[in-house]
């Protein structure tokens, strides 16, 4: 059985017309997905199978091939005549639109489906979907009662046996659907013409490309957008940003002079146009008098889980898995390094995290850290979790500086920073001579650094275990050691 539509292309639709043709006749123009989002998609899949415990017992109609549904598409139809009481990945087919539900159950009249996201909350997205389901199951011939949302409860707490019941939590949109069916058997007719048509619409870029979620079209569609642009403005808003584009203005040194922009935006331009460094030496110098040595330059990694993992954690709950840290006695001394990376395998690295973290920070001096809240918190996390820790941890908050503050507050800006203050740019804006880069990494960043280590944490990790260690550690080194690179420059120009 063949079909024009599925819930994913009518989405499609739903964002972006041309988004839909593309994805048709030019799969080729669509952007290659990262290791991240697979993970994400497989993640989302294990979320799925996890909730059919909620009603456990039913019978199974995912396809073999997700090419071929037409044995799900009957064998879900036998099974309703039939009255099974569940059935999981029901597919059904109607005016050539397809669609799958998670779980049908059976109720007094009818079934009652439900739709699961690996999300924590229900979205406009969701309902809009659930609705195309629930119109071609009622046209199906099937009597649905209700349509529910199941997604991920982030107020709960693993301790020990993983709680489905806890884990979950189901809300109905059957009211919020009940209105947009009326919209749909239009909606598909457009779509389907669309589909047929010779030539491809001729959307331009905007809010859509982005919300309310990147399209995987992105590369082909914004390929004549400058690498640098008005999108790479800090803080203005999306809004601004395409209204700018579409009045013509694409690179920075296009933006009228009388343009409503913030000091620090101003900055950004006048800084790109004349290729010129912003120092502020007062500030920083201000700043580095505050300093204790011994400097203690920290960076923690993170991992996060849908379904948390740990006892404490929440769906989603932030997880301290690595550290690296540079130990500076005095401002000329030669930096020691101090690191600490999780045993993986299922096992939990936080309490041996914490213990380390504590003997290799000392007790006296500041602990530098880039961007303190994100450390602050993980801190505060483990405090919550380790009550016996708390003094020694709350001591290494009590001495904490954050680095970034300079750069985000603009006292030394550089045009090859492109109005961030990431460490990943304004690393190599400040010290661009340094023989060590993210570029010649393995791992290059913190959420391909989370990916492995959650990977190794789960037990399902398909490389070198050690290799990856050896990795994770060489990537979270660098950080501490731009970090001793960051304080040597704002040194030097405070003179």
């Amino acid at each position: 059985m063949r079909h024009e539509l599925s819930k994913s292309t009518y989405m499609r639709g739903l964002k972006c017309e041309k988004c839909l043709y593309l994805n048709k006749h030019h799969q080729n123009l669509r952007d290659t997905l990262s290791s991240e989002q697979e993970a994400i998609f497989e993640q989302g899949t294990n979320v799925g199978e996890l909730a059919q415990e909620l009603y456990p017992g039913g019978a199974d109609f995912s396809p073999a091939s997700y090419y071929d549904f037409g044995p799900s598409i009957k064998a879900t139809k036998q099974a309703i005549a039939k009255g099974t009481p569940v059935i999981y990945e029901a597919a059904f087919l109607f005016n050539g639109v397809l669609v799958a539900m998670d779980i049908l159950v059976k109720s007094t009249e009818g079934y009652k489906a439900f739709e699961v996201k690996s999300s924590t909350g229900v979205k406009d997205t969701y309902v809009k979907d659930a609705a195309l389901q629930a119109y071609v199951i009622r046209n199906s011939g099937v009597s649905l009662e209700d349509v529910s949302i199941v997604y991920l409860n982030k107020k709960y707490k693993r301790e020990g046996k993983l709680d489905i019941t806890q884990l979950f939590k189901t809300e109905s949109i059957w009211d919020q659907i009940i209105p947009l069916m009326d919209t749909i058997p239009e909606k598909i007719e457009k779509f389907k013409t669309l589909l047929k048509s010779s030539n491809a619409p001729q959307n331009d870029i905007g809010i859509h490309c982005q919300q309310p979620y990147s399209c995987d079209f992105t590369g082909h569609c914004w390929k004549n957008v400058p690498v640098y642009s008005v999108f790479d403005i800090n803080n203005l808003s999306v809004n601004k940003r395409f209204d700018l584009y579409h009045s013509g203005y694409k690179t920075l040194d296009q933006i009228p002079s009388d343009y409503p922009l913030s000091n620090n935006q101003r900055l950004q331009v006048k800084s790109e146009i004349d290729q010129t460094v912003h120092i502020e030496k007062e500030a920083i110098a201000a700043f580095l008098d505050e300093l204790i040595y011994p400097i203690y330059h920290i960076d923690f990694e993170t991992m996060s889980h849908a379904v948390p993992q740990f006892d404490g954690a929440s769906p989603y709950g932030p997880i301290v898995f690595q550290y690296s840290m540079h130990i500076q006695e005095s401002i000329e001394s030669e930096p020691i390094h101090r690191e600490f990376i999780g045993e993986g395998n299922n096992i939990d690295p936080r309490r041996k995290f914490a213990e380390k973290l504590i003997l290799d920070a000392g007790t006296h001096g500041n602990v530098l850290v880039y961007n303190i809240g994100f450390e602050r918190g993980k801190l505060n996390a483990l405090i919550s979790l380790f009550p016996d820790l708390t003094m020694e941890l709350q001591a290494i908050i009590n001495r904490m500086k954050d680095l970034m503050v300079p750069f985000q507050s603009k006292w030394y800006y550089a045009p090859e920073m492109k109005g961030s203050h990431s460490l990943k740019y304004v690393f190599p804006a400040v010290a661009p001579d340094f023989e060590h880069t993210y570029s010649g990494l393995t791992i290059q960043n913190g959420s391909t650094a989370s990916l492995v280590y959650s990977q190794m944490a789960e037990g399902t990790y398909k490389g070198d275990y050690d290799k990856a260690k050896l990795d994770l550690l060489e990537y979270c080194k660098l950080d501490t050691l731009a970090m001793v690179k960051l304080l040597e420059k704002l040194y030097l120009v405070s003179k």
